[in-house]
């Protein structure tokens, strides 16, 4: 059985929507030290939290369903993690609590971030603070 360029194509896209997820989920251990890559990090935890609770849906899912029909392959309907997750690891999980959980780790990145800001204005506080006592 050959296996066709959009088979190809959407296992791509899967193996990259999978990608994504672990960036959202632990991209603040890579990202808190350098700003670009947490800027870029903290809008993705902002669309992963608009996708999980509005009814949009993934482009990465709506690419992924597109070549699997291309490629004759009956496309899921639904979510990534619904769909696989829920399949691979969740397999008595309901779609609400997948939700529940992806908006938990989002949140738990929003802390971290929390508390990187926090303590990097309060180290800059104590400079200047440093500084003027030196100068009188």
């Amino acid at each position: 059985m050959a296996v066709s360029l959009y088979s190809i194509a959407a296992s791509a896209v899967l193996f990259l929507h999978l990608l994504f997820i672990l960036w959202v989920m632990f991209g603040a251990a890579i990202a808190y030290r350098r700003p670009v890559l947490r800027g870029l990090h903290i809008l993705s935890l902002i669309w992963a939290i608009l996708v999980e609770v509005l009814p949009w849906s993934c482009p990465l899912t709506l690419l992924e369903n597109w070549l699997e029909a291309g490629a004759g392959v009956q496309p899921y309907q639904g979510g990534f993690l619904l769909h696989y997750l829920d399949a691979l690891v969740y397999p008595n999980i309901s779609a609400t609590a997948l939700t529940v959980a992806g908006i938990t780790v989002c949140a738990v990145n929003f802390v971290f971030y929390g508390f990187v800001f926090a303590r990097s204005k309060s180290a800059r506080f104590r400079e200047k603070r440093a500084a003027r006592v030196i100068q009188k």
